[in-house]
C-alpha cells in the first residue's frame, strides 16, 4: 500500500502507513529491509535528506548479500549528491563499480548502468565533465542495448542537463526524448520534469501549457486518489473491526460454555485423583514404615548375633571349658566358676539392655548414666561430667534417643578399637543448644580412615535430628568427638 501511495505522489500518506507495517515486521529482515528504503524514497522526495541517509542505512543493516546492498547504497549516494556533497557520492558509486558484484541478469545489469549514469553526473556536477560525458553516454547505450527504456529516462535527464548551458539543441533533444519515454510509461512526474527542462530552455510556449495542464490535472487526480485511499483504508478497518468484535463475541461464549465443561471435568478429576493420592501415601507411608521396621530389626538382630558370637559365645565356650577341666570341689575353683558366670550375665544384661526401646521419660538421665560406666572396669576409666547439670526435660525425645544411640557407639568404637586407659565425657547446655565433649587416650587412627571405623552411622544420626558432629584423631593422639545439637 506505501508503495501504491508513493507512485501516486503521497509521500506524507506512505509514510503513515509504513509506519503501520513496522509491528508485522520485527522479526523479518527482508521487509524490515524494503520498509526502510521506502522510507527513505520518501523522505529524498521530500527534500528531507538527512532522514532520508538514515533509513538508507538501516536498510543496508538488513540485508547481507552485496548485490541488496547496491540499491540502497546508491540511494544514498543520489541524495548526498542532492546536497551537493560530490565527493561522498563519487566516493560511494566508484567503490559499487569496483566491487564487480554484478552478474549478467537483466535485473543486476539495470542496477550497474544505473550506478555508472549517476557516477558520470556526479563527476560532472563536480567539473569533471569529459569524464562524467563519458560515463553518462556509455550508461544510454547499454541502457538501450537491454531495453532498459524506464532506465534510460534518467540518462537522458542528465544529458538534457549537462548539455543545457552549451548546447541548447541538444538539450532539448534530450528532454524530449524523455518525455516521450515519460509519456509511453504514463509516468506523470518525469513527464512534468521533462516539461521544465523545455521551459527552462525556452523551447516554446506549448511546453509552458502543457505542464500547467498536466500539473493541474495530476493535484486534482492525486487529491482524489487521496480521499479515496483514506475512505477505503476506513470502510476496510471499520468492517475488520466489526468482524473481529463478532469473533470475539463468539468465541467468548464458546470459551464460556467450554470453560464450563472442563471446570465439571476438572472437579471430577480432581476428586477422584484426591481419593487415589490419599490412598497411595497411606499405603506409602504404611509400606515405609514397615520397611523401617523390617531394617531396624534386622540391624538390631545382626549386631545381637555379632555380640552373641563375637563375645558372649566365647565366654560361654570358656566357661564349659573350665568346669570341665578343673576340679569343681575346691573352693577356689568354685568362686572363679561363680566369677566367670556372673560375668557372662553381665554380658547378657548388657546386650538387653543395648536393645531395648530406650526410655525418654524421667529415668532417661539415670539410663543414659548407667549405660556410659558399664564400660568403666579395672583396665578403663570413664568419667562423666556435669551429665546431671543438663535439663534432660528440655530435650525432645528423638534427640534424647540419638544422643544415647551415639555414645553408646562411641564406647563401643572405644573398647573395640582404642585399647584407652581413660575416657572422659563432659556436658554442657544453655537455653538453646546441648553440648558434649568425649575423649579417649587411646591409639587414634588416621583420620582420612575415620569413616571406616564405623562413624558415619554417628554423623548421620546427629544431622537428621539437626546437629554436627567432629571428629579428631592421630595415630598414638586419642580420639575426640564434639556433638552439638539445638535442644
Amino acid at each position: 500500500m506505501a508503495q501504491i501511495q508513493q507512485i501516486n505522489g503521497d509521500y506524507y500518506g506512505s509514510k503513515e502507513t509504513l509506519t503501520e507495517a513496522l509491528p508485522y515486521v520485527k522479526n523479518d529482515i527482508n521487509y524490515s529491509a524494503a520498509i526502510n528504503n521506502f522510507f527513505g524514497i520518501a523522505d529524498k522526495e521530500l527534500s528531507i535528506y538527512d532522514d532520508a541517509i538514515f533509513y538508507y542505512k538501516q536498510a543496508i543493516k538488513d540485508v547481507s548479500d552485496s548485490i541488496s546492498r547496491q540499491s540502497p547504497l546508491n540511494n544514498i549516494a543520489v541524495v548526498y549528491m542532492k546536497q551537493n556533497k560530490y565527493d561522498k557520492a563519487i566516493e560511494i558509486l566508484e567503490s559499487i563499480l569496483n566491487k564487480n558484484i554484478f552478474d549478467n541478469k537483466t535485473s543486476s545489469l539495470k542496477s550497474k548502468y544505473r550506478v555508472m549514469d549517476n557516477l558520470g553526473f556526479t563527476y560532472f556536477k563536480k567539473g569533471l565533465n569529459e569524464k562524467g560525458l563519458q560515463l553518462m553516454t556509455e550508461s544510454l547505450k547499454l541502457r538501450k542495448q537491454i531495453d532498459d527504456s524506464y532506465g534510460s529516462i534518467e540518462s537522458y535527464f542528465h544529458l538534457s542537463e549537462y548539455y543545457a548551458k552549451t548546447d541548447i539543441k541538444k538539450s532539448n533533444e534530450y528532454a524530449k526524448n524523455a518525455y516521450e519515454i515519460a509519456t509511453k510509461f504514463n509516468s506523470v512526474d518525469e513527464r512534468l520534469r521533462a516539461l521544465s527542462f523545455l521551459i527552462s530552455n525556452d523551447a516554446g510556449i506549448q511546453y509552458g501549457q502543457k505542464y500547467i495542464s498536466i500539473n493541474d490535472s495530476i493535484i486534482k487526480v492525486r487529491n482524489n486518489y487521496k480521499n479515496k485511499f483514506a475512505k477505503i483504508k476506513y470502510d476496510s478497518k471499520k468492517e475488520k473491526d466489526e468482524n473481529q468484535k463478532l469473533r470475539l463475541e463468539r468465541a467468548e461464549n464458546e470459551l464460556s460454555l467450554q470453560r464450563a465443561r472442563f471446570q465439571n471435568i476438572f472437579y471430577i478429576i480432581g476428586i477422584i485423583s484426591l481419593f487415589f493420592l490419599l490412598a497411595y501415601l497411606r499405603k506409602h507411608y504404611k509400606n515405609k514404615t514397615k520397611l523401617v521396621e523390617i531394617k531396624t530389626a534386622y540391624e538390631t538382630e545382626t549386631r545381637i548375633a555379632k555380640d552373641i558370637h563375637d563375645g558372649l559365645a566365647n565366654d560361654v565356650f570358656n566357661t564349659i571349658t573350665f568346669t570341665q577341666t578343673q576340679p569343681l570341689e575346691f573352693q577356689n575353683t568354685k568362686e572363679t566358676l561363680v566369677q566367670k558366670l556372673d560375668h557372662i550375665y553381665s554380658r547378657v544384661r548388657g546386650i538387653s539392655r543395648e536393645n531395648n526401646d530406650i526410655d525418654t521419660g524421667p529415668n532417661y538421665f539415670n539410663n543414659l548414666k548407667e549405660m556410659l560406666s558399664a564400660y568403666s572396669s579395672n583396665e578403663i576409666n570413664v568419667s562423666i561430667n556435669r551429665i546431671e547439670k543438663v535439663n534432660w526435660d528440655s530435650v525432645e525425645d528423638l534427640k534424647k534417643i540419638a544422643i544415647q544411640r551415639v555414645l553408646h557407639e562411641l564406647m563401643v568404637n572405644m573398647k573395640k578399637h582404642s585399647n584407652a586407659s581413660v575416657v572422659v565425657l563432659k556436658f554442657e547446655s544453655n537455653s538453646n543448644a546441648l553440648f558434649i565433649n568425649y575423649s579417649d587416650n587411646g591409639k587414634g587412627c588416621d583420620k582420612s580412615k575415620i569413616i571406616k571405623n564405623g562413624l558415619q552411622n554417628m554423623e548421620n544420626r546427629i544431622l537428621a535430628i539437626k546437629g554436627t558432629i567432629t571428629f579428631e584423631t592421630e595415630p598414638d593422639k586419642g580420639f575426640k568427638a564434639k556433638i552439638t545439637m539445638p535442644k
